[in-house]
């Protein structure tokens, strides 16, 4: 009885490697079957699919609340070809109409060529975020301390960027305009608090671009956040220089229930 239990231990089963095998075969060829969706897939489509990934899990807030980019390896639009469209109908050359992450990048490309010929890249910045395509404009360079007048100077840049923002393509896209302030404590003869401040000065840039780049006035807004959504640390120089800004939001049509 033994020797039969033991022989039989012994036995080895030379065709267990099929088992391996057909694990790797299945895999591979889910592989293929993925490469070839993918290679099927409509360009405008993957091109949202990555922003939407990078926006949502490619960011992470500090202790004030504000968004630091994380490398998630996905390509950024900076390193995308950019789609030129008919500035009429937002359509590419094949006559196919442009994604809005397209189209919100191909305004993105023609503001940041106007930012690098008038050497602007630390006073105006550009981003496009999950609700859209935002423009930053530096605190300092538009408006005294403590002031919501728009330093006349300055007035020339805030037109010719609201003028690329005014494509057809994107006119029935709706505008807001966001004023942002450190947490410094302010008050003076015209505002009491850092949020009135950053209110007047959203509502003097709203009324600029309306005034003097032809944009649709019933589709813009002017808000103010004061200090509370910093994007930099405010307990250092550089970062409450940061959250001193004024930002024009081109909102993504997902959030334009928000605005009627």
């Amino acid at each position: 009885m033994s020797r039969r239990k033991k022989k039989e231990e012994e036995h080895d089963n030379s065709e267990r490697w099929l088992l391996s095998y057909a694990d790797f075969i299945t895999l591979l060829m889910i592989f293929f079957v993925v490469m070839y969706a993918m290679s099927r897939m409509d360009q405008g489509k993957s091109t949202e699919l990555k922003h939407s990934i990078s926006a949502e899990f490619g960011a992470i807030f500090d202790d004030n609340g504000g968004e630091k980019p994380v490398d998630m390896g996905v390509e950024t639009a900076s390193e995308q070809p950019l789609v030129q469209a008919n500035p009429q109908t937002g359509e590419n050359e094949e006559g196919a109409t442009l994604s809005e992450f397209e189209k919100e990048e191909q305004v993105k490309e023609l503001i940041d060529e106007y930012i690098a010929e008038n050497s602007l890249s630390d006073d105006i910045t550009t981003s496009i975020e999950t609700r859209g395509l935002v423009v930053s404009f530096n605190g300092s360079m538009f408006f005294e301390s403590g002031e919501a007048e728009i330093k006349s100077e300055q007035i020339p840049s805030l037109v010719e960027v609201a003028k690329l923002l005014n494509q057809p393509f994107l006119q029935q896209s709706y505008i807001r305009v966001e004023g942002y302030t450190d947490n410094v404590p302010m008050k003076n003869e015209e505002y009491d608090s850092n949020w009135d401040l950053s209110v007047m000065r959203a509502s003097n840039v709203a009324k600029a671009i309306i005034d003097q780049s032809g944009i649709d006035p019933t589709k813009v807004s002017a808000v103010g956040y004061g200090e509370y959504r910093p994007t930099g640390d405010n307990k250092t120089s550089e970062g409450r220089a940061q959250n001193r800004r004024v930002d024009i939001l081109i909102l993504n049509s997902e959030f334009n229930e928000t605005e009627i």
